[in-house]
């Protein structure tokens, strides 16, 4: 069974930056893709960016440029660093893994950004 661990979430303040780390229990080589999404307070849970086998990044056009995706292929370990957080970033980020058409998420990091 494939188990992802965030971690790296906490209070921060405007401006300041954040590095997410999603730790994977197997080979990143074994997924289609590994990516982030946020869910912020009732709301839907957002795509914020992916990497796929290849190590390509794609972010979702929504998003200003202050997210950057980065993995990690021998610690298993998927990043997020975020730039200028903004109240608004506010949320829980969730690891996605996928394998084929089946998706596996972690527990989530909560991200608190004060104003």
């Amino acid at each position: 069974q494939v188990q992802l661990v965030e971690s790296g979430g906490g209070l921060v303040q405007s401006g300041g930056s954040l590095k997410l780390s999603c730790a994977a229990s197997e080979s990143v080589f074994n997924f289609n893709s590994m990516g982030w999404y946020r869910q912020a307070p009732g709301q839907g849970r957002v795509f914020i960016a992916a990497v796929n086998l290849a190590g390509l990044a794609r972010y979702s056009d929504s998003l200003e440029g202050r997210f950057i995706i980065s993995r990690d292929d021998a610690r298993k370990t998927l990043y997020l660093q975020i730039h200028n957080l903004k109240p608004d970033d506010t949320a829980v980020y969730y690891c996605n893994a996928k394998i084929l058409h089946r998706d596996y998420w972690g527990l989530g990091t909560q991200v608190t950004v004060s104003s």
